[in-house]
């Protein structure tokens, strides 16, 4: 039985969301490819992003020693240009270039310079890539939206067709999302309604706005509990120590906890908030809704194709968020996000997969269309 083809799995950034994806690709049984993982380590955002290539020169030249590719699946933090210029074995190989998030929509930190460098590693490298996967919709047309406006700024001696070029390779491949069995979960005897708030504690997370709401429902004499998870920064941001002083008594779980007791936290949940500027597939939010939690998210983002109105509030308006909380406290709404899980993205990856099986050049489709993408395959 011939073996199967060898396929580099490139993620410049093991942070937590891209490494539950490439955990959850490593481990899909009978998978038709065998895959070879490279990963550097999240931290130092603009080092990664520009310096990738070089950290990993050495072990790329050993590795081509050993076997080489048949196909490259690769995160857009990657610099697959530079990398293919480094090792010319490369050349040939196809890439697909995987878009957990992409930095034309991206908001800029108080704390952090501007530049373009990011936005043009993606670029160059979504311009050298067979084809491109966004997480979301709004990932694909932000990026886009992106593109076309930096291409209006430089000087002169621009490309005709360049968002052309990208809108015909890009497609929607959600990460696969795997549910949690809340039949194993005992049921909570507090009936106290819980808030989850299971995200990062970053500025683009927007905690100052969840504080706000929070005080909100406070003021108004509403009655909850708090979760609050999600990874942290070593130095506690000023919200979530505000939040702890103001709200201990409500506090039930705060930090990162264990999987089984985070699982069980996602079932209590009765509301699961989002406050984001910036969100791509919000892992964590269909993980919560998944168990049970009903969504408050802003009317934005990659929210409007994931759940229906009536959950989603006015971006950065306090009172109309607080509204939305106070009614899903109220009622608990289940919302099918079954689509946006590993029930439904499973398959999608498994054909990418059997697509990379195939010979170079051989076309893998239903009815015209790629039999991995979201909305059409």
């Amino acid at each position: 039985m011939p073996e199967r083809p060898l396929v580099w799995l490139l993620s410049a950034y093991r942070s937590e969301s891209h490494a539950s994806w490439v955990n959850w690709l490593s481990n899909q049984q009978d998978c038709p490819v065998r895959l070879r993982i490279f990963e550097l380590p999240g931290r130092y955002f603009r080092w990664r992003i520009r310096g990738n290539p070089l950290s990993w020169m050495a072990e790329f030249r050993d590795a081509l020693q050993q076997e080489q590719p048949h196909h490259i699946l690769a995160t857009s933090m990657v610099d697959i240009a530079t990398i293919k210029g480094l090792h010319p074995e490369l050349a040939d190989i196809p890439v697909t270039l995987y878009f957990h998030e992409n930095q034309f929509a991206y908001p800029v930190g108080d704390r952090q310079h501007s530049s373009i460098d990011p936005q043009m590693v993606q670029l160059y490298g979504a311009l050298s890539s067979e084809r491109c996967l966004f997480n979301s919709r709004f990932n694909l047309e932000s990026m886009l939206e992106g593109v076309t406006e930096l291409l209006r700024k430089l000087p002169d001696a621009i490309p005709d067709h360049v968002v052309d070029e990208l809108r015909a390779k890009s497609s929607v491949l959600p990460v696969a999302v795997e549910t949690v069995n809340t039949d194993t979960i005992p049921a909570q005897t507090d009936t106290t309604p819980m808030i989850l708030w299971n995200h990062r504690w970053e500025y683009d997370k927007r905690p100052d706005r969840f504080e706000a709401v929070l005080d909100t429902l406070a003021d108004r004499g509403v009655n909850f509990q708090l979760a609050l998870l999600g990874p942290r920064p070593e130095k506690v941001p000023g919200e979530l120590s505000a939040i702890r002083e103001k709200h201990a008594a409500r506090i039930v779980a705060d930090g990162m906890v264990p999987r089984d007791e985070y699982e069980t936290l996602l079932k209590r949940a009765r509301v699961v908030i989002s406050t984001a500027d910036h969100e791509f597939q919000g892992l964590s939010m269909i993980e919560a809704v998944s168990a049970g939690a009903t969504p408050v998210v802003p009317d934005a983002l990659c929210y409007r194709e994931q759940y229906p109105d009536r959950f989603r509030y006015q971006p950065g308006n306090i009172d109309d968020a607080t509204d939305r909380v106070c009614d899903a406290l109220q009622e608990n709404s289940a919302v099918d996000i079954s689509r946006w899980t590993a029930s439904h993205t499973g398959e999608l990856w498994r054909n990418l997969m059997m697509y990379f099986s195939l010979p170079v050049g051989a076309i893998e489709d239903t009815n015209g269309t790629a039999a991995w993408d979201f909305y059409t395959g």
